[in-house]
């Protein structure tokens, strides 16, 4: 630094991009993967995989880029090594280990997994591990997407910034799920082709637990905290044996789904998000198509639908983007932010950097 010089190392750092590590490359971390690559702000120093195959693989080659130089790794300790600012964390399952070594080790965490909605709602012996983590490294941990996080807690944020009475507020999420060719999610994950009463109680248990923190925290954020989160369901059995992108339906197994979680106070639903994801229009049901309807009910009531005006053979090809941008989008936030778990409430407003 000169004698004339003013800029100090902070300044310094926050004048360089970012540096980014990429963690796992299935649908949604592949998308996050390329937006990362061709982003102005953010440099890839890591990609973490979990297949042999993809092992050693170039990310751009993951990704349907041109090659970048870049191997994937299954190591944690080459990510660690990389020295990151902060790692894109997608993989199916959350390893809470992994997930501390990476805090502890100075790196920030932006995940779509859903552990960290709210951390008043998670295990308090987790809580405690990964708060020690982000204390001990410096860093923050945010859980963002599409569903949940835009819908569930951006959106309904802004939507009520115009009210000054609040009685209810319903989000609908629709879903056509025909032309998705992920067999493992659909099937494996979500139960569809499977025994309608084997699959019931596990899919209400899982949207309860996946997006009853979510509405905890939008809550809180209104000043209107929940008593109780409940969640019912039902399913759609296919009245015929279908044939869709990820495989096939026996007729009588589940070809639809429905789930309502419901933010209860002083006796009454204040909140609801409902999920209804369909493998065929030729069910019982009326159903809409994919995109959210959201409803408030106040002194400023208002009727949105956000529809996604994609052709139905590309939206698998689309779809990844809604949730993975809006992680990518939100990295700078949760670097500049303080040690620990970070909520919607506590970062500013997501600005994409285009």
């Amino acid at each position: 630094m000169t004698a004339t010089d003013t800029t100090t190392p902070e300044d310094q750092r926050d004048s360089r991009n970012l540096r980014v590590a990429q963690w796992a490359t299935g649908n949604i971390g592949t998308r996050a993967l390329r937006a990362v690559i061709e982003h102005p702000s953010l440099d890839l120093r890591a990609v973490h995989v979990h297949s042999d195959d993809k092992d050693g693989a170039d990310a751009g080659a993951l990704c349907g880029l041109e090659p970048t130089g870049m191997a994937a790794t299954r190591s944690i300790e080459a990510v660690v090594e990389a020295d990151v600012d902060c790692v894109l964390y997608m993989p199916r399952a959350c390893d809470i280990d992994e997930v501390c070594r990476l805090l502890a080790s100075g790196a920030n965490v932006v995940t779509t997994r859903g552990e960290f909605h709210h951390p008043a709602s998670m295990d308090p012996e987790v809580r405690a591990r990964v708060e020690a983590a982000c204390e001990i490294g410096g860093t923050s941990i945010h859980s963002t997407g599409s569903s949940p996080g835009f819908v569930t807690e951006a959106l309904p944020l802004v939507l009520t910034s115009i009210q000054r009475r609040l009685d209810h507020l319903a989000i609908d999420e629709y879903a056509d799920l025909s032309q998705r060719d992920s067999p493992g999610l659909l099937f494996d994950v979500m139960g569809f082709g499977g025994d309608p009463a084997a699959v019931a109680q596990q899919r209400v248990d899982h949207l309860r637990a996946s997006f009853g923190p979510s509405l905890r925290l939008l809550a809180d954020g209104l000043g209107v905290p929940l008593d109780d989160v409940t969640a019912t369901g039902d399913l759609a059995p296919a009245r015929r044996t279908i044939t869709i992108a990820a495989g096939t339906i026996d007729q009588g197994a589940v070809a639809a789904q429905r789930v309502t979680v419901s933010g209860v106070r002083e006796g009454r639903e204040l909140l609801r998000f409902s999920a209804t994801w369909y493998c065929t229009t030729d069910i019982d049901w009326d159903v809409r198509d994919t995109g959210w309807h959201v409803t408030v009910d106040g002194d400023a009531p208002l009727d949105i639908d956000l529809r996604f005006p994609v052709p139905l053979e590309r939206m698998a090809a689309v779809s990844p983007g809604y949730t993975a941008n809006r992680a990518v989008n939100a990295i700078a936030a949760v670097c500049a932010a303080e040690p620990g778990i970070r909520t919607t409430l506590d970062l500013p407003q997501v600005v994409a950097a285009l």
